[in-house]
């Protein structure tokens, strides 16, 4: 699997494609409809992230070391923005999923182009995405 940063990195070279925002809209939605259905069994309230205005589901699970991420949403930025979250996330160990720094939401202009719902709902993904790295790494 590739590093986060690396991850990070090649997000940013692919926004940096689009010249304004409607086409970067655009892209995260096409990005979230190419996310992997999530199993209805896994659309469960445990797996649902509090703090997000709409419904985002988040599973996880370990393989070896690494953490594995599925995830899914009713909406289709939000279904987009959780997809680049689990494309950082998947695969990496828990360690490194605690210690990351996500800077490619500030490089790619993403924060100031949100809502403040969104904005806060995209924080309360991070947020379980690195508690859940730290449950598991208490399992390793």
């Amino acid at each position: 699997m590739s590093s986060i940063n690396k991850t990070q990195d090649s997000i940013i070279e692919e926004f940096s494609f689009f010249d304004d925002w409607t086409e970067k809209y655009k892209h995260i939605i096409e990005i979230g409809i190419k996310l992997p259905v999530l199993p209805d069994e896994h659309k469960i309230n445990e797996n649902k992230v509090k703090g997000c205005q709409s419904t985002v589901w988040l599973h996880t699970y370990l393989n070896g070391e690494c953490l594995f991420f599925e995830a899914d949403s009713d909406a289709a930025i939000v279904k987009g923005l959780v997809s680049l979250l689990v494309r950082v996330y998947s695969g990496q160990h828990p360690d490194e999923i605690i210690n990351s720094n996500l800077y490619f939401i500030d490089k790619i202009e993403m924060r100031q182009h949100l809502s403040p719902n969104r904005s806060n709902g995209l924080a309360a993904m991070v947020k379980q995405m690195k508690f859940y790295a730290l449950a598991y790494k208490a399992k390793l």
